[in-house]
């Protein structure tokens, strides 16, 4: 990225725009950062706050030296200030965006080993470790959702900490501030992918997406106007994530399915392979959570390069990619009223028929500066709405668990998920989830 340039029409907005990231120290942050000054003519950011906490003071202090360096390359007026105070970063802020890791990759490696170790898939945000990122995590957003309201009650807050689906459906069910986003950026891959296979540009296609975080589907595919749909679904094979390996769609399996799945829908319907696989990998090299942090080790020390002022080709290695820009292109379009079409966790408000009223979905929206509005229209297949309703019932009962520390209903939520599928695993796993996580948990472990 060079010097900012204004496109035709472009102009600096009179009004100062303060954004907070919360998990500034994350390793993504470089990518909000080019994000935030590609936009700068759409999107003026005059201050900037990295937030992080104690343990994250060395990489927070690394990435706003990068930031500084990357803002002064710009050439634009954007100010970095760095905080490990919330309060004092949040007061009067315009946008807060949350990116954080409670208990950092060392419980994403228990997330991912323990379960493992008793022959059930161990992955970030699906199964019995994704049930644990959300229990650790959705006390700690309930009480940032309190900060906003009490120091910027205006801010939308967008959420892209995972698991984003259970956090947001969280938010929206117990928390104090309402103007909450959860985002993700399955369904931006899924279009590239659609992109290549009709050998077409972005502006000649539109896809519309229905579903729950990391159950989400296309639904409907448009070229130049007409519906191609079964044509993307003849040719949807084996396009998947950095963190998920590719295994090919069965195509009869998908035309009957009527819908074209996520990466994530392969460990619920070939569950069985990928356990296989992990298991395997888990035993020969550990897991993907340990190869994580070794990536993460790597990128800060290029991030320490006083001549890096750029965010580096080495951050794709990480996964995730396109998030934090995702979240830009969000701010954006609510910052300005666009009224185009995105891919957000929000409430369903009816537009997804199989689904709770209130209930949070994941689909195709008109973001507006009053908030994302869902379409109507884009309803699942009945064949391809059965995993999403399972799946919904399992995020309902992980959040009750979350905010009452209720041992039953950890257990319940723990056995509603289909790649639990044992009580007395479940049980196992659990307790020594529980223990493990002790230092985060403080709401199970009450006198």
């Amino acid at each position: 990225m060079g010097i900012v340039t204004k496109e035709k029409g472009d102009k600096i907005m009179s009004k100062k725009i303060k954004i907070v990231v919360i998990g500034g120290g994350s390793s993504y942050t470089p990518e909000i950062i080019e994000g935030f000054l590609n936009r700068y003519y759409k999107l003026p950011v005059s201050d900037l706050w990295l937030v992080d906490i104690e343990s994250g003071r060395e990489k927070l202090s690394i990435i706003a030296s990068l930031a500084m360096r990357m803002v002064e390359k710009a050439g634009v007026e954007m100010n970095i200030h760095t905080s490990l105070d919330r309060k004092e970063a949040l007061l009067g802020a315009d946008f807060v965006v949350t990116q954080i890791r409670v208990g950092q990759l060392d419980a994403r490696i228990r997330d991912e080993r323990i379960p493992l170790s008793h022959g059930l898939l161990g992955q970030e945000t699906n199964g019995a470790g994704g049930l644990f990122k959300a229990f650790r995590t959705i006390p700690v957003l309930l009480q940032i959702c309190d900060e906003i309201k009490q120091l910027c009650p205006d801010a939308w807050l967008i959420n892209f900490t995972n698991p984003v689906g259970i956090v947001t459906e969280a938010l929206h069910r117990y928390g104090s501030h309402k103007k909450v986003i959860g985002l993700c950026n399955i369904a931006i891959g899924m279009t590239k992918s659609i992109e290549e296979i009709l050998d077409c540009e972005s502006k000649d296609i539109n896809v519309t997406f229905a579903g729950i975080n990391h159950m989400v589907y296309a639904n409907h595919v448009f070229l130049e106007g007409k519906e191609v749909t079964d044509q993307v679904l003849e040719k949807w094979g084996n396009q998947t994530v950095k963190n998920i390996s590719s295994r090919e769609w069965d195509n009869g399996f998908l035309k009957a399915l009527g819908a074209i799945p996520c990466s994530y829908h392969r460990y619920y319907f070939m569950a069985d392979e990928y356990l296989e696989e992990d298991l395997e990998d888990y035993a020969k090299n550990g897991t993907r959570a340990e190869k994580v942090k070794q990536i993460e080790k790597e990128l800060f020390e290029v991030y320490k390069d006083q001549a890096l002022d750029v965010k580096p080709k080495q951050l794709e290695l990480r996964g995730g990619a396109q998030y934090s820009d995702a979240a830009c292109n969000l701010i954006c379009s609510l910052y300005n009223d666009t009224k185009d079409i995105q891919v957000v966790n929000t409430i369903n408000h009816g537009s997804l028929s199989f689904l709770g009223y209130e209930d949070v979905v994941e689909t195709s929206c008109v973001i507006t500066k009053e908030g994302p509005v869902p379409l109507t229209g884009c309803d699942l297949p009945k064949e391809a709405q059965g995993i999403v309703l399972l799946l919904k019932s399992f995020e309902v009962a992980a959040v009750e668990a979350a905010v009452s520390g209720d041992y039953n209903k950890a257990l319940l939520a723990m056995m509603i998920n289909p790649l639990v599928g044992s009580q007395r695993k479940a049980k196992l796993v659990l307790d020594e989830m529980l223990e493990a996580n002790k230092e985060y948990l403080p709401q199970f472990f009450k006198k």
